[in-house]
């Protein structure tokens, strides 16, 4: 029955979504618009940078626009998560599935800023490469003016918000399809055209409650099973290593760093690599990788948390990082874990 629900046109009252992508566009200062799962947008864009749309008016640019559009949400798409990258003029984009059981039926695309620190966005992949150099400098060059009014901001603003808006789009969205299965639900079970009230079978409850609470027990679970694994703690040959492993075990949803380990310890930094690759038999960073990556596949395996959450979970700032990390250790991603397991 939830498939009958897989385009946006019949899950969202697209009018409604285009005043919120607005508001969206305002309060994160980013460019926003809505495509389906093939890439065709059903919402106009939101706040688009001036610059830009005059890149796209012309008949020479346009296409490395919509080829950097194409790439970034199959990128995406791939990853199953928020992707962030670079256009053809190095302008930051970003590139957000919406995903309903694992099925794609859409993006958001935001982003037309740049970088106000460059470095620290070093990392980031610029989807598509120009042939014609010269004659991209010389367009860009015309369009300077403009080019130089694009805003600015920081990558660790940009990861934030590139976050917020994944887990609201797909929150939204969700409760959007919940909602109309239910009412599918109730009229068929009513037996005439008209949809029982939620209030009639539930006293007291609305789809939001119900949806609240099943994010609120599915969370709460999580980190009950998480707490409570036979591994939870460990015992070290070298005592003075212990304070370190307690607060890893105790702290499973931080990011940790090996400098505020070494303090806990009392130890200099690169006197506790040493202890710790002695005890371990590895390095710092990598026993951490893989000890997060076994309670990442418990995660995936005994709730229903989106790989964006799992992610943020376990304190990850970026699932790509998260998605990137976990096909290192586990040749696979979490999504086609998931799903694994569930054929089995």
């Amino acid at each position: 029955m939830i498939h009958d629900y897989l385009h946006l046109n019949k899950i969202l009252d697209l009018n409604k979504w285009k005043r919120l992508q607005d508001s969206l566009a305002t309060v994160t200062k980013l460019a926003i618009l809505t495509v389906d799962y093939k890439g065709n947008p059903v919402t106009g864009h939101s706040s688009c940078q001036s610059f830009c749309s005059n890149v796209r008016k012309d008949p020479e640019l346009l296409p490395l626009c919509q080829k950097c559009d194409a790439r970034g949400g199959l990128e995406a798409v791939r990853l199953n998560a928020q992707y962030v990258y670079l256009c053809h003029f190095n302008i930051v984009d970003i590139a957000i599935p919406i995903t309903i059981e694992d099925q794609y039926i859409g993006a958001v695309m935001a982003g037309q800023v740049k970088l106000a620190d460059p470095v620290s966005g070093r990392d980031l992949e610029q989807i598509v490469t120009v042939k014609n150099s010269s004659l991209h400098l010389r367009k860009q060059k015309h369009l300077q003016q403009s080019y130089d009014d694009i805003p600015t901001m920081t990558y660790e603003e940009i990861i934030k918000i590139a976050s917020m808006l994944s887990l609201l789009c797909n929150y939204i969205v969700e409760e959007a399809i919940h909602k109309n299965v239910l009412t599918e639900m109730f009229e068929k079970a009513a037996g005439k055209e008209e949809a029982l009230h939620i209030s009639t079978l539930l006293p007291g409850f609305t789809i939001k409650n119900i949806e609240t609470i099943k994010k609120e027990m599915t969370t709460a679970i999580a980190d009950a099973y998480l707490k409570n694994t036979a591994a939870d703690v460990r015992i070290c040959a070298n005592p003075v290593l212990q304070p370190a492993f307690d607060y890893i075990f105790s702290n499973k949803s931080k990011s940790v760093a090996l400098t505020h380990m070494a303090e806990l310890c009392h130890l200099s930094p690169s006197y506790f690599s040493r202890l710790f690759a002695k005890e371990t038999g590895e390095n710092f960073t990598g026993y951490l990788a893989r000890l997060k990556m076994k309670w990442a596949k418990q995660l995936l395996e005994i709730t229903d948390l989106p790989v964006a959450q799992v992610s943020e979970e376990l304190g990850f700032n970026e699932p790509g990082y998260f998605i990137k990390t976990f096909r290192k250790f586990e040749h696979t991603t979490p999504a086609l874990y998931r799903k694994q397991l569930k054929q089995r």
